[in-house]
């Protein structure tokens, strides 16, 4: 088995798809006007409108209602990553703070509430977890 992508269920995909490529710097490819994916080495990212859950079954997901997923990313400098997107990001939830595992986090908001984890390993174990 392979962990391929999550998916976020949005009734603005244009507005998030142009929120993570600016956050992430990653370009999106678009499928139809209802989905987009931002495709990184490790996983994907995947937007989709609310138009297209009824396809899953009706009810399966809301937008805007996520509260206990963290979408994260790991980036070479998350303390450099904090100053790019400030003034940008409007919703930060904490400032970079090493975390108790060894990662470097940095916690805010996307558009829709959904709560994402920019981080960089800073320990030996965590840079070791994380050699490519």
């Amino acid at each position: 088995m392979e962990f391929v992508s999550i998916r976020i269920i949005t009734d603005d995909v244009a507005r998030l798809v142009e929120f993570y490529e600016r956050a992430t710097g990653v370009r999106a490819a678009w499928s139809t006007d209802d989905f987009a994916e931002l495709r990184t080495p490790g996983a994907t990212l995947a937007i989709a409108a609310t138009r297209t859950v009824p396809l899953f079954g009706p009810g399966a997901a809301r937008p805007a209602d996520n509260r206990s997923v963290i979408i994260e990313f790991l980036v070479d400098d998350v303390d450099r990553v904090h100053g790019n997107l400030a003034g940008f990001v409007t919703d930060f939830v904490n400032e970079p703070t090493t975390m108790p595992w060894g990662n470097r986090s940095l916690l805010f908001r996307d558009p829709d509430g959904n709560l994402v984890n920019f981080f960089t390993p800073v320990t030996e174990a965590a840079v070791a977890k994380f050699a490519r």
